[in-house]
């Protein structure tokens, strides 16, 4: 057990500026930012605010600067960082909206701008559908890696383009797009390569890459920025050849009603019955319950 200070630089929607706090917080090993935060919280100022979910690096939701790197605080371990002082502050390159919560109303604005869903031409079976669409697993690992975004927001805060250009779509927005550019079953091509060829898009990139050193889920958007120049180039040199859009899966068979008469009807599990299932298997650690 030791002592860390957390010295937050809070922002004050009333006074529109930056006041300084600071928390001695007693640490113990395998405490994070977060639970520091939460502490704080209980036990010592409870006007501290910040956003927070699931604790668990998936909603996206505690994205903050920590000593000066954009980062999630419910992965990032106090005692990992090896600093008797931490220093937090909202993330950069969005308006603050009080302490440490920031405002994504122009993040998420930017992402509807890209149309981020699959695109078909038959709308109709796009909007009620009856059947999956067929992918295979090659079409599946062209994108899978730009598809692991949790919209957290790093990227943008660690993104210069974004700090000096309002306007620029950013790493997370082109990064999805050609997530689904790329995509077998979208249609969209035209469209898509359209938004990305601005001024204000592929081209406002500098190839900082600083969108992906912070990410938290490893994907690449500098890469994905690069990769939508290349077929922005192919398309205006008319080298372009799109992609195999895939096709509706069949339609599944009828219930083989002779497989149902040899084994009987699949069980129905319910909660009644829950317990003697569990007691069946064996998985019931509880005495009591035995």
């Amino acid at each position: 057990m030791k002592n860390v200070i957390f010295r937050l630089r809070r922002w004050d929607p009333d006074t529109k500026s930056y006041i300084q706090s600071e928390y001695e917080i007693p640490v113990r090993r395998g405490m994070t930012i977060l639970d520091g935060l939460i502490w704080i919280k209980e036990y010592k100022d409870r006007t501290v605010s910040y956003r927070a979910s699931c604790r668990m690096g998936l909603c996206g939701s505690c994205g903050m600067v920590v000593n000066g790197r954009p980062m999630l605080a419910c992965e990032t371990q106090i005692l990992h960082l090896e600093k008797d002082v931490i220093t937090l502050e909202p993330l950069y390159n969005y308006e603050p909206i009080r302490d440490l919560v920031s405002d994504f109303h122009a993040f998420f604005e930017k992402q509807r701008m890209i149309k981020p869903y699959i695109i078909r031409e038959d709308i109709e079976e796009q909007i009620n559908p009856t059947r999956e669409y067929i992918q295979s697993k090659e079409e599946w690992n062209l994108y899978i890696q730009f598809a692991m975004c949790i919209t957290c927001g790093l990227c943008y805060s660690a993104c210069p383009t974004t700090s000096t250009d309002p306007r620029y779509l950013g790493p997370q927005a082109l990064m999805n797009l050609y997530r689904f550019l790329i995509d077998s079953r979208d249609y969209a091509d035209k469209i898509r390569l359209e938004i990305a060829d601005q001024v204000d898009g592929v081209w406002g990139c500098h190839l900082a890459t600083g969108c992906s050193e912070v990410c938290p889920k490893g994907d690449d958007p500098a890469l994905a920025i690069q990769l939508l120049r290349r077929e922005i180039l192919r398309k205006s040199l008319k080298l372009y050849r799109g992609k195999r859009i895939t096709d509706l899966a069949p339609p599944l068979p009828p219930k083989n009603k002779s497989i149902y008469r040899a084994f009987g009807e699949a069980p129905k599990f319910t909660i009644e019955k829950a317990e003697e299932k569990a007691r069946e298997f064996d998985i019931l650690e509880d005495e009591r319950l035995r």
